[in-house]
């Protein structure tokens, strides 16, 4: 259905970022590699990824990678679930820091997010603490959910578990 997609996925320099099981650490495939690599980066909510990468079988040829970093996000306006979540312009900004082995090129790419966050803060936004955070600390103030399985996750998240 998408011949372009198709001849990126079965590209073999070709890696998609997103987390998993079956994932190798950036860190890992950028020593290793010294050929120019392309690399697919899903953008939405973390509910609307999982659908794209779950449902895309193309998704599943190229080598998936995950960055395994403990960043803190700087897009404080908004609600993570863990600290170390980031946003997909955080994620694609270390990606290729790390591919192209240039400190600068986070710093670039991250600093119109840093002047959105700073400017909506001076106009009346709030700084968003993750819900592991706000659970961790009683802040917490929702309902919890009746949910088993998003009662479970936030278990987790309250217990320090990675998920």
């Amino acid at each position: 259905r998408y011949p372009e997609l198709a001849a990126v996925c079965r590209n073999p320099n070709t890696l998609i970022l997103y987390p998993g099981g079956e994932a190798t650490n950036l860190e890992e495939v950028a020593v290793m590699s010294s050929r120019p690599s392309v690399m697919i980066i899903i953008d939405g909510t973390w509910s609307q990824a999982k659908d794209i990468f779950y449902k895309n079988p193309l998704f599943r040829l190229p080598k998936q990678v995950q960055l395994k970093t403990n960043i803190s996000s700087q897009y404080v306006i908004r609600t993570q679930p863990t600290n170390t979540c980031l946003s997909t312009l955080e994620c694609a900004a270390v990606a290729l820091t790390i591919m192209e082995k240039n400190k600068s090129i986070q710093e670039t790419i991250l600093r119109p997010l840093q002047a959105l966050c700073s400017f909506q803060l001076q106009h009346g936004a709030q700084i968003h603490h993750s819900k592991e955070h706000l659970l961790k600390n009683g802040l917490y103030d929702k309902p919890m959910p009746k949910n088993k399985r998003k009662l479970r996750r936030m278990e987790l998240l309250l217990n320090n578990v990675k998920i």
